[in-house]
């Protein structure tokens, strides 16, 4: 159910043999993203339970789930990064559908993230969720 460019992460994660080396990577791709306009953080995008400042603005089209998102942590930024190539172009119908939890373990992240990222991750994963059709 993965899009392809969470394949291509994938696929780049088990180039890299070393988790300090993902790591950096993880914080590029953030770093590859443009910035969320400072009008778009407002409570309403704003993701609780990270420990860092998180925002996630969904922007659906056409029946299908976007969205952008910003922190103002490097690691989480690139977590960002991590789940627009995961969900960006999904269904929204399908959105419920999508294994994050078993997907990202493909990454082996949670096993090494600290237990706030982990939290903040799962924070981040659940507001994602939350735009699905009821």
């Amino acid at each position: 159910m993965a899009q392809d460019a969470f394949e291509d992460i994938v696929a780049d994660f088990d180039f890299l043999e070393d988790w300090e080396d993902r790591y950096r990577y993880v914080i590029d791709l953030g770093k590859a993203m443009d910035p969320l306009p400072e009008a778009l953080k407002v409570p309403a995008t704003k993701v609780d339970g990270c420990a860092s400042q998180v925002w996630l603005h969904p922007r659906p089209e056409k029946g299908t789930f976007y969205f952008d998102g910003e922190s103002d942590a490097m690691i989480v930024r690139g977590l960002i990064a991590v789940l627009r190539a995961l969900y960006n172009g999904t269904p929204m119908a399908d959105l419920p559908k999508v294994d994050a939890k078993a997907e990202l373990s493909r990454l082996s992240l949670e096993d090494n993230l600290s237990s706030q990222r982990s939290n903040g991750l799962r924070a981040m994963i659940e507001r994602i969720r939350e735009q699905a059709p009821a």
